[in-house]
């Protein structure tokens, strides 16, 4: 049973969550720091919550209070609807997950147990992140760690792959056995199968003692072989007889020394194109690929770094001693949009580097390098495929060349629905410059329809295809897709009746579910949640 510490800012709301969850969990009501700091030391060894009732800006000393607590305290905010929340306070906050008032007290208490046992694990692993993608991560790694078969990491550099693997040893039953880390690429080729399987006295030039290897040393717990493509052919074959035979001879020796280890591999390649070149032995890329676990590059998971910036700026901080108050909403946007090709280590280095070297006591857009301000919309900026009496059919052009020249009210619609950040004032102004600019264009003229795949192949939440409709055409459009599967946008249309339209064909593109979809159109899942109710789709 665990216990759930309900915030009293606002009683009413404090009171429906008690009778829904006093059922199945110990309620204790907090009021100030001092009262969350007594209940969670009363309740020592036990999982436990924060549900914050009131305005999340004025939750900062009760978060603050929970946090310093041994255990990962997930945290539930209730937010009255309309209230405007800073950029980067909920994970300032720590926030978890966010309902919108008037709530579902029944569907906070099913939230809860899932958020629990995620901060748990989040916490044995040390990944950090909120978003789908590294909740599947979490949970391919919960649930493959308690086997011994071989695992196989892949991702581009600076993801995490050490930390995937890490965490599959502290989950499985060789937790108390040896975790041993090799990366394959700093060993030189002539000492790799040495520093592998070890070597026997007199062996080679400089072996003055028998020396034990990684394998070895790694006994009955878990060897992890990072860089795996860089291993050499001939080191190959002697891998794959120690993960066929479970048994190795040392350098110079000639009695084979059996081991029970668990190995873990991992790549920034794609060793499958390797293969037809004999780069990399195929009988052993198929022994190592046994289980996979994908970590996904930053960019597909940018909902993370504003958390990913607090956790490194309390981390350095407290490091070097230095007293931070976070970031200003400016400085964390610009991080959001960079591409990040180094990752998260690429990040975490960055953020190192403001924490030293910032003037204040707050990093701000100044403090960011050039090259990172200067890298702003790099991934909003794809190749549009046009089909129009205007283009070749077929022809695909920079959005910033072709469509802002012949057609800115349908380049203007793109924009918009890529980054969903323009309100109705902006809306309006923007649509006003591009009607004077083009005194042209403003005569009658078809509905443009913005067509939204299923495939995606550029670095946005979709790939976007814009699609000028045929006058003749009453249900299918010029793509040859049903008319209800596009989002049309006609003069008049209220950015509500947009806003509705986008949704709807979000939820049917990813078959109903409403975290994917909310992770594709780049909003909270509560947020997804209030507007599907406001709105009366039918999810």
């Amino acid at each position: 049973m665990a216990t759930i510490l309900v915030s009293t800012a606002d009683l009413e709301a404090a009171a429906v969550l008690r009778a829904a969850l006093e059922t199945d969990h110990e309620v204790r009501f907090v009021s100030g720091p001092h009262e969350t700091r007594e209940a969670l030391d009363a309740a020592v060894g036990v999982d436990a919550a924060l549900i914050l009732t009131g305005a999340v800006r004025d939750s900062d000393s009760l978060v603050s209070a929970a946090s310093k607590d041994a255990r990962p305290i997930p945290v539930v905010a209730l937010f009255d609807e309309g209230e405007a929340v800073p950029t980067g306070l909920t994970a300032q906050l720590q926030i978890d997950e966010m309902f919108v008032k008037p709530f579902d007290a029944y569907e906070v208490a099913l939230v809860l147990p899932r958020l629990i046992r995620h901060k748990r694990l989040q916490s044995e692993i040390g990944i950090v992140g909120n978003s789908e993608p590294i909740h599947e991560v979490i949970e391919r790694i919960a649930q493959i760690a308690p086997v011994v078969s071989t695992v196989l990491i892949t991702g581009e550099s600076g993801t995490g792959k050490e930390l995937v693997a890490r965490g599959l040893h502290k989950l499985s039953p060789r937790r108390g056995k040896p975790f041993i880390a090799v990366n394959i690429a700093a060993l030189p080729e002539t000492l790799l199968e040495s520093e592998l399987f070890g070597h026997e006295k007199d062996s080679f030039t400089g072996a003055n003692s028998r020396r034990k290897g990684m394998f070895e040393l790694a006994n009955s717990g878990t060897i992890f072989l990072d860089e795996v493509a860089e291993m050499p052919l001939g080191s190959q074959t002697k891998l794959l007889r120690v993960l066929e035979q479970r048994e190795f001879m040392r350098v110079g020796g000639s009695e084979p020394i059996r081991v029970d280890v668990r190995v873990i591999a991992a790549t920034n390649k794609d060793l499958q194109q390797g293969l037809p070149q004999a780069a990399f032995r195929r009988d052993l890329y198929y022994r190592l690929d046994v289980l996979r676990i994908r970590m996904p590059p930053l960019r597909e998971h940018r909902g993370d770094i504003p958390l990913l910036v607090h956790e490194f700026i309390r981390e350095f901080s407290d490091q070097h001693q230095r007293e931070f108050k976070g970031i200003a909403p400016e400085a964390l946007d610009i991080l959001v949009r960079h591409d990040w090709p180094g990752n998260v280590r690429e990040l975490r280095n960055l953020v190192e580097s403001m924490v030293v070297l910032a003037p204040g006591s707050t990093v701000r857009p100044q403090d960011i390098p050039p090259e990172v301000r200067r890298g702003i919309g790099g991934a909003l900026a794809p190749q549009v495929r046009v089909t129009s009496p205007l283009v070749p059919k077929g022809d695909a052009i920079p959005v910033s060349e072709g469509l802002a020249t012949q057609l800115p009210e349908v380049e203007f619609i793109f924009r918009t629905l890529v980054e969903l950040k323009y309100d109705v004032d902006d809306l309006r102004r923007e649509f006003e410059i591009y009607k004077r600019r083009h005194p042209e264009l403003t005569g009658p003229r078809e509905a443009a329809v913005v067509t939204l795949p299923k495939e995606a192949s550029v670095d946005v939440p979709r790939a976007v295809s814009l699609v000028m409709p045929e006058p003749a055409a009453a249900e299918t459009n010029a793509t040859g897709q049903d008319a209800e599967d596009a989002v049309a946008f006609r003069p008049g249309m209220t950015m509500q009746e947009i806003e509705r339209a986008a949704i709807i064909a979000t939820l049917k593109d990813v078959g109903g579910n409403r975290r994917r979809a909310s992770e594709k159109l780049e909003i909270g899942e509560r947020t997804l949640y209030r507007k599907i109710k406001e709105y009366d789709i039918d999810a």
